[in-house]
């Protein structure tokens, strides 16, 4: 079983700056120093955590957050989940990308998507068009400044026609990139363009679905669907016994935000997969405006099946169950609390 990381930068040096926990709409928050960030990080790292991604949605910047991770580990891999494709160029992504692999030594991973009309109209204000056509020539431009070839490029979004090249010192000429795909079409083109997805919130028993739909683009270019990397986040929930009531409900509420809240990429998956019931009724509730029944149309069989919930006895089986199921790396948040703690829960898990 192969696990990674997804941790946020929650803080600047000289004070602790609370922050919501990604994905979800509890008022469950971190408050850290970047230092105790780091240092969670690095005990993963010794643990055998194969890599740490990083957000970015409409918070801090992920950027500087990589390359201090970068200088202060050794082998993990680090990157992105995501970065959108119409905050930055395509080649000013790779401008970052390039510089934070010399940091890393070639450590680097892209994770990108489409993000939402939300944010990138109403946060970036650039019109949300073609999102699966411009990650393709995004993917395929930053391909081309990653390996050094001079930029002639002629798409349907981008046309350069100068052929500039990026030049640097490169530590190995390719970056690998991680799509975070979901709809049929996206899953298709990730099997001719992608070296990894990263799905959200996606069904434990249908992870083999994802590389059936990728081959259906894998074989239009003979390519082995294989080499292509699922890696889910998969978002746990511990149970204690004591308070085991608000912990169920603490998953639910990451769900009815992603059916109510993040545009129809979501809403629609969750549906094709198999909860058109929950779906149905958490949106019936959320047009009434009564969030409490928006959160509790999620059922525990949904909240079973999407998320990882139990002791951490059951959470480290359904690991191994998901890893069984399809999922090659999977992406758990960093536990709560001081480095030891963590620390502590980190070993349990991938032990």
């Amino acid at each position: 079983m192969r696990l990674g990381i997804l941790t946020g930068m929650v803080s600047t040096e000289k004070k602790a700056l609370a922050t919501s926990v990604p994905g979800s709409r509890s008022n469950a928050t971190i408050a850290e120093s970047w230092q105790t960030s780091i240092e969670k990080i690095q005990i993963a790292e010794s643990l055998g955590y194969e890599c740490v991604v990083v957000p970015e949605s409409w918070q801090l910047s992920a950027i500087p957050w990589l390359s201090l991770i970068a200088e202060h580990t050794n082998k993990i891999q680090i990157g992105t989940s995501i970065i959108n494709s119409y905050s930055r160029s395509p080649a000013a992504l790779a401008q970052d990308f390039a510089t934070l692999e010399i940091i890393s030594e070639g450590r680097m991973i892209l994770g990108i998507g489409s993000s939402s009309a939300a944010v990138v109209e109403n946060y970036h204000g650039i019109p949300f068009k073609k999102p699966l056509r411009r990650l393709k020539e995004y993917t395929e431009i930053f391909n081309m400044l990653i390996s050094g070839e001079k930029l002639f490029y002629e798409g349907e979004i981008y046309k350069l026609t100068q052929g500039f090249s990026l030049r640097y010192d490169r530590p190995r000429d390719h970056v690998p990139v991680w799509i975070a795909s979901l709809t049929p079409k996206s899953l298709e083109q990730s099997g001719e363009i992608a070296d990894g997805i990263m799905p959200v919130h996606w069904p434990s028993s249908r992870m083999f679905e994802l590389k059936e739909q990728m081959n259906v683009g894998a074989k239009k270019i003979d390519r082995d669907v294989n080499e292509i990397v699922v890696a889910p986040h998969s978002h746990l929930f511990i149970l204690d016994g004591n308070n085991d009531d608000a912990i169920w409900d603490e998953a639910r509420k990451p769900l009815e935000m992603y059916i109510n809240r993040m545009g129809n990429f979501y809403h629609e998956m969750m549906t094709r997969t198999g909860w058109e019931k929950e779906v149905a009724e958490s949106q019936k509730a959320f047009a009434d405006k009564d969030m409490d029944k928006a959160i509790q149309a999620i059922s525990n069989d949904m909240v079973e099946e999407i998320q990882v919930i139990g002791t951490v006895e059951q959470i480290r089986d359904r690991l191994q169950e998901r890893s069984k199921n399809g999922a090659d790396v999977q992406i758990i948040y960093m536990p709560k609390g001081e480095p030891k703690e963590a620390g502590k829960l980190l070993e349990k898990l991938i032990s």
